[in-house]
C-alpha cells in the first residue's frame, strides 16, 4: 500500500503537468482578417481564449515579418491567412504558415517594404471573443498633404494657359503665410469661393471663379474594418454605406477647380477616432465631415441630422446617446492604447475652441437646411454633444447622421442610389453655402 501510495504521489505532478499543458494547448483560432489600407495594414486572430505570440522583422535580405504563435497547431483557420492577402496590399507581399515546432505555429509575411509592426490584444467586445492583433506601419510614414498637393499639380499640368495656378506654389505660399500677417495678394469678400458645386448633369466651375489656393475638406466614413458600425434589418453595414456616399460627395467636391478631398479612409479598413482628427490637421482641412447611419433599438426612429461639438453637457439626452455610441467604436475597431501618447489624449480632451464650435454650428445649419429637403429630419436644428471625432480645436467640424439605418424604410434609401445623389447634392451645396459666407482665404491661417 505505501508503495502504490508513493507511486501516486509520484505521478501527481505529471498528471497535473499534463492537464495544465492540454488547457494552454486547446486553445482555437476562429477567424483570421486582412485589413489592407494606404497607412497601415492589420491582421487579426480571433480566439476563445488569449493568444500568446512573439515576432521580429529579419534584417537581412527581403523584409519579412514572422511571428511564432505558442499553445496552438496548424488549423484550417489559420491556413485561411494565406489566401486573405490582397495583390494591391501596399505591405504584404504573401503569407506562409506552417507549424515550426510542437505545438508552436509560425507565421511569415514577406514584406513589400520595411515596417515598424505593433503588437497588441483586445479582450472580447460586441461580436468579437479575444483578438490578436498586429498594425503594419511604413518605417516612414507617408504625407497625405503632399499626395493632395501632386495630384493638384497633376491637374494643373493638364490645364490650359491661365488657369488655376500652381499647386507647388500655393503650397509654398500657405506655408510662408502666418497667423494676424496681412496678405496683400489675398483676395477677400464674397467673391471668394469655390463656385457652385455643379449638379448632376453641369459643368464644373469655370476657372476664374476658382480660389487663389488649395481648399481642403476632409470627409470622414465612420466605422470601418473591425467595426462594421451599425447594422439595419436586411443586412445593410453602416460602414459599407457611408464609405459609398463619401466618395460619391469626395468626387462631386472635387469636380471645382481648387477644392480637394482628403478621405479619412477610401476603403475597408478601421481609423481610431484620434486618427481620424490628425489626418484632418496633417492636411491643414479647412472643414471636417463625418459621415454616419443611425441607428436605434426602436426600428421607428427615422430622420437626418447633423452634430456639433460641445464642451459641456449635451443639448439632449439623445444627443449625448449618441454621442457615447460613436465615441465607443475604437473599442470594437480596436485601438493600441499603448500608442496614445499625453499629446493625443490632450487633443482629444482638451483643445476644443470656441471659434471651432462657432463655425462649425454655422456650417451644421447649411447642411441641415438643404438635406431637410431631401429627408425628414429627426431634429430641427443642429445639436451638440461630446463627439471625439469632432475635438480638432482650429477645423470647423460636424458629424451627419444620414439616416437611421435601424428603420427599414430608411435602409431602403440609403441603399438607393438615386436617393443618396439627392442626398449628396444637398451635403456638397451645404458646404458650398458655408464657403460663400466664410471664405477660407479670409480666416487666419495656422501656423
Amino acid at each position: 500500500m505505501t508503495t502504490r501510495r508513493q507511486a501516486l504521489l509520484r505521478m501527481g505532478p505529471c498528471v497535473l503537468w499534463l492537464t495544465g499543458t492540454t488547457a494552454a494547448w486547446g486553445q482555437t483560432v476562429l477567424a483570421v482578417r486582412v485589413w489592407p489600407a494606404p497607412d497601415y495594414t492589420r491582421v487579426t486572430l480571433e480566439s476563445d481564449t488569449p493568444l500568446a505570440a512573439r515576432h521580429f522583422v529579419t534584417a537581412e535580405g527581403s523584409p519579412r515579418l514572422v511571428i511564432d504563435l505558442d499553445g496552438l497547431e496548424l488549423s484550417p483557420e489559420l491556413r485561411e491567412l494565406v489566401g486573405k492577402v490582397r495583390p494591391d496590399d501596399p505591405y504584404i507581399a504573401g503569407v506562409r504558415v506552417g507549424q515550426n515546432q510542437p505545438r508552436t505555429v509560425r507565421l511569415v509575411l514577406d514584406l513589400k517594404q520595411p515596417i515598424a509592426p505593433q503588437q497588441f490584444r483586445l479582450g472580447p467586445v460586441a461580436p468579437y471573443q479575444h483578438r490578436l492583433v498586429f498594425d503594419l506601419y511604413p518605417t516612414v510614414e507617408r504625407d497625405p498633404l503632399l499626395a493632395l498637393i501632386r495630384e493638384k499639380a497633376g491637374e494643373s499640368a493638364t490645364a490650359a494657359p491661365g488657369g488655376s495656378p500652381d499647386a507647388l506654389g500655393e503650397f509654398i505660399g500657405r506655408i510662408e503665410r502666418r497667423p494676424g500677417k496681412p496678405q496683400a495678394d489675398s483676395p477677400s469678400g464674397p467673391g471668394l469661393r469655390p463656385g457652385a458645386v455643379p449638379a448632376p448633369g453641369e459643368e464644373p466651375a469655370a476657372p476664374g471663379s476658382a480660389l487663389d489656393r488649395l481648399v481642403i475638406v476632409a470627409l470622414d466614413p465612420g466605422h470601418g474594418g473591425e467595426d462594421p458600425g451599425a447594422i439595419g434589418p436586411g443586412g445593410t453595414k453602416e460602414k459599407d454605406v457611408v464609405l459609398q456616399i463619401a466618395l460619391e460627395l469626395r468626387d462631386r467636391l472635387q469636380a471645382v477647380r481648387g477644392l480637394r478631398v482628403m478621405l479619412t479612409r477610401d476603403g475597408d479598413y478601421f481609423v481610431p477616432l484620434h486618427e481620424r482628427v490628425r489626418k484632418a490637421r496633417r492636411v491643414q482641412a479647412d472643414l471636417f465631415v463625418s459621415i454616419h447611419a443611425d441607428a436605434f433599438f426602436r426600428p421607428e426612429a427615422r430622420g437626418g441630422s447633423v452634430f456639433a461639438l460641445s464642451t459641456g453637457a449635451a443639448t439632449s439626452t439623445a444627443a449625448r446617446w449618441m454621442a457615447d455610441k460613436e465615441n465607443a467604436a475604437d473599442l470594437v475597431g480596436g485601438v493600441n492604447v499603448a500608442v496614445r501618447d499625453a499629446q493625443v489624449l490632450r487633443t482629444l480632451l482638451d483643445m476644443s475652441t470656441t471659434a471651432q464650435i462657432k463655425d462649425s454650428l454655422v456650417l451644421g445649419s447649411e447642411v441641415l437646411v438643404r438635406m431637410g429637403r431631401v429627408g425628414r429630419l429627426h431634429k430641427p436644428r443642429v445639436e451638440q454633444a461630446g463627439f471625439a471625432v469632432l475635438k480638432a480645436p482650429d477645423i470647423p467640424s460636424i458629424l451627419v447622421e444620414t439616416a437611421f439605418i435601424s428603420n427599414p424604410e430608411e435602409e431602403g434609401l440609403l441603399n438607393d442610389a438615386a436617393w443618396r445623389s439627392r442626398l449628396v447634392q444637398a451635403l456638397a451645396e451645404g458646404i458650398r453655402r458655408y464657403f460663400d459666407k466664410n471664405p477660407p482665404a479670409v480666416r487666419s491661417r495656422r501656423a
